[in-house]
């Protein structure tokens, strides 16, 4: 209920992103989760094949963000939401109704390039709305974040009872009804005129070498993220020898975010500068592999090996609690108030390609460990992401290289 109270204080147009962020991570979390097995069991197409789906998918997304934080800088945020959305409604359609290869890798690019334009636009629009309250408006944008990740992948396990096609049409409804109502509800912003070209606005991001040294610290914080999907579920399913057991990885952190996530961020936003808490954050990630650490590879599959594994989910969750809502607060802070969605598309770009390099040390130390019988490799790579990363944060916090926190709104008040 304090969610839904939290919420009402925001303006319309928060309201219905943080609900539209819902209704993405549902019907993204529904569909491609099981667009492998569909792609491989269903079509019967090669590994090979399959990995080529995938990776035009991903790259279309993290390779063009860039271009989704310039639209939304010089077009209007509002209107780069609705075609990002509308975007994703169809290729996810495509999905349903092709089983050709140019049609799914059709499918693959529409749907990359509607998340590159609506994921950099939406966080620029909440930024530039939320005023003084970016921190609790992206603590919101957290809690309504995570429980569609958890609400899609179960929604996608009862509809592919039916087919996979149900699946796909059923996401790609959710984005249709999402596209409609933001052309309805979200008010359109003026945009003032850009002075110069695309490419100035970029060279003057990437030129911004506080910024890049901080995106590049927060390798961490997406490598660790990303570890809910592969090892963490991979722990679990091995404590207890169980496959439904990676289900409770995401039950645990949905229902500590629900419960936490934005009594979280109002304690320590008037608590110190927000590098600290930053820097926090990603320690407590990194400490989260430990326990799973100490006991890989030991004893026999039950539910108390699984506990372990459970409380390094817990602890990684509370560190993306206290981190991200911050993370998201000080980006804008960097530059210009009019490129504010360009930095946002380029923190993702440098980020996305920083944590894919870190995903694949991560596989390496999985299969590694495997074969070397040191089960607990991966877990310690975790570990050393985490860590290093909270203290590229503390460093450039010391040099005085990240932006100055907003005073709390008591402290201004009282100036």
């Amino acid at each position: 209920m304090k969610t839904w109270r939290e919420m009402r204080r925001f303006p319309v147009a928060i309201q219905l992103l943080l609900v539209n962020q819902l209704g993405v991570n549902t019907g993204f979390y529904l569909l491609i989760p099981y667009l492998a097995t569909h792609l491989s069991e269903d079509l019967g197409m090669s590994a090979a094949v399959v990995g080529i789906v995938l990776g035009v998918r991903n790259l279309s997304q993290q390779g063009l963000f860039i271009i989704g934080g310039s639209a939304a800088d010089r077009l209007g945020a509002r209107g780069v939401i609705i075609a990002g959305c509308g975007l994703r409604t169809v290729g996810f359609g495509l999905f349903a109704l092709g089983d050709g290869l140019p049609v799914l890798l059709a499918a693959s690019v529409l749907s990359g390039l509607a998340g590159a334009l609506f994921n950099p636009a939406v966080r620029a629009y909440l930024a530039q709305e939320a005023g003084d309250r970016k921190a609790e408006a992206f603590a919101l944008f957290n809690v309504f974040a995570t429980t569609g990740a958890l609400v899609g992948p179960l929604l996608g396990s009862a509809l592919l009872l039916v087919d996979f096609r149900a699946s796909a049409l059923t996401a790609a409804a959710i984005f249709a009804v999402l596209t409609v109502a933001q052309a309805l509800v979200l008010p359109a912003r003026e945009v003032e005129p850009a002075k110069g070209g695309v490419l100035a606005d970029w060279r003057e991001v990437v030129s911004n070498r506080a910024f890049v040294a901080f995106a590049l610290a927060m390798v961490g914080m997406f490598t660790l993220e990303n570890q809910l999907y592969l090892l963490l579920p991979d722990g679990a399913r091995r404590a207890t020898g169980w496959d439904g057991a990676a289900g409770l990885v995401f039950l645990v952190g949905t229902l500590a975010n629900l419960a936490l996530q934005l009594r979280i961020t109002r304690s320590l936003k008037s608590r110190g500068m927000r590098a600290r808490w930053i820097a926090t954050g990603l320690a407590l990630m990194g400490l989260a592999f430990v326990p799973p650490m100490l006991v890989a590879g030991e004893g026999e599959a039950s539910w108390w090996a699984a506990v372990p594994v459970l409380v390094g989910a817990l602890i990684l969750y509370l560190g993306v609690m206290v981190a991200s809502p911050f993370v998201m607060e000080l980006i804008p802070g960097f530059g210009r108030p009019e490129l504010t969605g360009t930095y946002f598309g380029i923190f993702y770009v440098v980020s996305g390609i920083a944590a894919a390099v870190g995903n694949t040390v991560v596989g390496w130390a999985m299969d590694a460990g495997d074969r070397g019988g040191a089960e607990w490799l991966p877990w310690a790579w975790c570990a050393a992401f985490g860590l290093a990363s909270a203290g590229g944060v503390a460093w450039l916090h010391r040099l005085g290289a990240l932006p100055v926190s907003p005073a709390p709104v008591a402290e201004r008040s009282a100036v």
